[in-house]
């Protein structure tokens, strides 16, 4: 991939989103540990997060009866897209598949659930955790124009008084009294996206496994999902303070 990426500007200096980041983030882990990425993160994250149904890339024969297929509706019919991707050398930013109860046992680990601190802390102390939490740039920054950022990335929902940062892979929202960090996510025809609000421990997640043909569809399907993130931020976190 090397020979065909190219820095437009300076690291540190602006935000826009980058799947090869991850990409090579996830080799310079093997090259570290000496594991391949699924290893590592199997035995390291998932395994003792309890996440026994979550694995990378082609599904296992014991869960394919609860594997979801995605589709897209196309001239007025259910079209289904397959259910397996080989992601090859971009596993780490592509290659995970979870179900939502797996999901929820790391929306858990992020909200830090007091009685299973000691587990918690075997796959990442809380003080590295909340570091990648720390504001490091704007996404879009007062009076000017977005970012150029990957369709993955996060369109803040609708609402007055939203502010959207990018912290260590996270991203994280204001607005009012509510705080969250999170991130979305689309591959195929699904979109997904998770929240957590780290000072009450409510979290949220959605996803969808159905699209449509068009350009202009997709983008209501993401308006669907933003209008829900929105509602969430506005109606259902700030119950919980």
């Amino acid at each position: 991939m090397l020979p065909y990426t190219e820095i437009l500007f300076e690291p540190g200096s602006r935000h826009s989103y980058s799947n090869p980041g991850v990409i090579f983030l996830g080799r310079i882990i093997e090259l570290l540990t000496g594991d391949d990425y699924e290893v590592f993160i199997d035995k390291n994250i998932l395994k003792p997060l309890g996440m026994n149904r979550s694995y990378f890339d082609v599904t296992p024969y014991h869960l394919l009866r609860y594997r979801s297929n995605n589709y897209t509706i196309r001239n007025g019919g259910r079209v289904a897209n397959g259910l397996d991707v080989d992601t090859g050398i971009t596993t780490s930013n592509s290659g995970l598949n979870a179900p939502i109860t797996d999901m929820a046992k790391y929306l858990a680990f992020l909200a830090g659930e007091a009685s299973k601190r000691a587990e918690y802390d075997i796959v990442l102390r809380r003080s590295p955790l909340e570091e990648m939490w720390r504001e490091q740039l704007p996404v879009t920054p007062a009076g000017a124009e977005p970012s150029p950022v990957h369709p993955a990335a996060p369109t803040p929902p609708s609402g007055a008084g939203l502010r959207e940062t990018i912290g260590l892979v996270y991203f994280l929202l204001d607005q009012g009294p509510v705080h969250v960090i999170g991130h979305t996510g689309s591959q195929k025809a699904f979109q997904s996206f998770f929240y957590v609000d780290p000072a009450t421990g409510a979290a949220a997640i959605a996803a969808f496994n159905t699209d449509r043909g068009t350009a202009q569809d997709r983008t209501d399907v993401r308006a669907i999902l933003n209008g829900l993130r929105g509602d969430l931020l506005e109606r259902v976190f700030p119950l919980f303070r």
